[in-house]
């Protein structure tokens, strides 16, 4: 597998330039050719400005620039345009839980910043440094092992450097599955996933990481915190929600002890068309309110429905799974609910729904798409919240509009604003934006960063979410300043200070300067 370094994913499932000029057709004044990827040797990296360490680090340029970025749209544009200005003086490499000892041990007496990566996938800035100075990025896909299963209570001990098809290859022997699908389960890990408090597979009942963990171990520069393997505990505040969330500026997650489930062996699907997006929300809400946990219940509004291929109104695509008992009659009550509210359903022959299908297929897709635009100077990127019930619909009309109007000021044009709601609960839903919009070479970036600055405006003037599960990183920082309570930003600077004294560990992210 080889790993693109500019952009999502692997290199073979790059767009090619006749697509990329295709797609860019749909917008107006686009260049009429990509722009073309930079070769990593071409490009000019600043010397390292970190001398010998004794350590396991690269300082080799293709390594750097592999981790000078996350893979969000910026991010995207400013690999493009050859900006390794900022990319790590060193890249860390431990193999070990002790040599992630010795490299916090080494950062903390040289006052060296350190940046955990998993599989670098953070969309919201959470594996760079823009402090300025030295830093070292700290990749962990070493410590890639799932190292006990405990097949009575369903669990497994796994390393916190564990890509998603690395862990579930070591755990199909078992017949156990982590059940955890991110959009980025290729490429990304076990502990990214605990440290951003990642949303999964399930689109209701468990949706984050956390409904999985039944503990973690820790190394943080002053000690190793590791809590008890329980099923549960009301021994006052739980350590592992202290790490939970905590993108690596609290400590490195180096194993954990996770929830497993049997695979699957029954699934189904189907897709519902809708009128309106006021019936299709009347439905969604009646559903995850009807405790019957679809694994599936994504809504797509008319505009996310067409770019997928799945339907050209909106529509909500269902699917169920057990791994105990069929799931047909599941299935069935849950369309029946959605038919209440207006909807015309369709379901697949072998319990595969087109419509589902066609959504799936193009989600899995999109981030090469979102690449290959970026490469015609498209703006293509998401931001995405979550609001209670009584809010949701004006909060679709209102961010629609809005953040519509917003992409029209900043680029000159109209844009598109789609929406889908990724996961649901009974007390609300997620709602997932995404903007596309044509943007001018060179200025792309400051365009997004406009258009993402009122995105975050207008969320908290709804009293929605800063996000729902792609972390705040250093992107989302103003937001979750706003959101968050101040004796609670007392108490978690009081935990950086006591875990990290020297401030080595993401300095910039959830608190401290940018």
């Amino acid at each position: 597998m080889n790993r693109s370094w500019w952009g999502w994913g692997t290199t073979d499932r790059a767009l090619p330039d006749a697509e990329c000029v295709a797609l860019a057709s749909m917008l107006p004044g686009l260049p009429d050719r990509p722009r073309a990827v930079p070769r990593i040797e071409d490009l000019s990296l600043p010397p390292s400005r970190i001398g010998p360490t004794g350590l396991w680090v690269s300082t080799a340029p293709d390594v750097r620039a592999a981790h000078a970025f996350g893979k969000a749209y910026r991010d995207v544009v400013r690999a493009l345009a050859g900006d390794l200005s900022g990319a790590p003086d060193a890249v860390a490499l431990p193999r070990t839980e002790a040599e992630v000892v010795d490299l916090l041990d080494w950062a903390a007496r040289g006052g060296v910043p350190v940046v955990p990566f998993g599989g670098g996938s953070s969309v919201v800035g959470g594996v760079e440094y823009r402090g300025g100075g030295p830093w070292v990025s700290m990749d962990l896909t070493a410590l890639a092992r799932v190292l006990e299963v405990d097949p009575v209570g369903r669990a497994a001990r796994i390393q916190g450097g564990a890509l998603g098809p690395v862990l579930e290859d070591q755990l199909r022997p078992s017949g156990l599955t982590l059940r955890h699908f991110p959009q980025s389960f290729e490429f990304s890990t076990l502990g990214g996933w605990l440290a951003t408090r990642a949303g999964g597979h399930y689109a209701t009942l468990h949706t984050h990481i956390d409904d999985l963990v039944e503990s973690l171990r820790v190394v943080t520069p002053v000690g190793i915190s590791e809590s008890w393997r329980l099923p549960g505990s009301g021994a006052g505040p739980s350590p592992d929600r202290l790490f939970l969330g905590s993108e690596g500026t609290l400590g490195v997650i180096t194993e954990a002890w996770m929830r497993l489930q049997d695979r699957p062996r029954f699934k189904a699907s189907a897709s519902v068309t809708f009128a309106d997006m006021t019936s299709a929300m009347s439905a969604v809400r009646a559903i995850s309110q009807a405790g019957l946990h679809p694994a599936n219940c994504r809504l797509l509004d008319a505009g996310e429905a067409a770019l997928s291929g799945a339907a050209a109104a909106p529509v909500l695509v269902l699917g169920v799974e057990s791994a105990v008992l069929p799931v047909e009659s599941r299935l069935t009550e849950l369309t029946d609910i959605a038919r209440e509210h207006g909807g015309a359903v369709s379901t697949g022959e072998a319990g595969k729904d087109a419509a589902a299908e066609a959504w799936r297929s193009t989600f899995l897709r999109m981030p090469y798409v979102r690449d290959g635009l970026a490469r015609m100077s498209a703006i293509v990127e998401t931001f995405e919240t979550a609001c209670t019930w009584d809010r949701a619909a004006e909060l679709y009309e209102t961010v629609r509009a809005e953040v519509g109007a917003v992409v029209e000021e900043v680029t000159g044009t109209p844009g598109l604003v789609t929406c889908r709601f990724t996961h649901v609960y009974p007390d609300g839903p997620a709602p997932y934006f995404t903007v596309i919009a044509a943007g001018r070479p060179g200025d792309e970036v400051r365009m997004w960063d406009d258009v993402k600055t009122a995105s975050m405006a207008i969320l908290g003037r709804l009293g929605a979410t800063i996000t729902h599960h792609h972390a705040v990183g250093r992107d989302h920082r103003p937001g979750y300043d706003r959101q968050r309570p101040e004796p609670f930003a007392a108490a978690l600077r009081a935990a950086k200070a006591a875990l990290d004294p020297a401030g080595v560990l993401n300095p910039g992210v959830l608190i401290g300067p940018v």
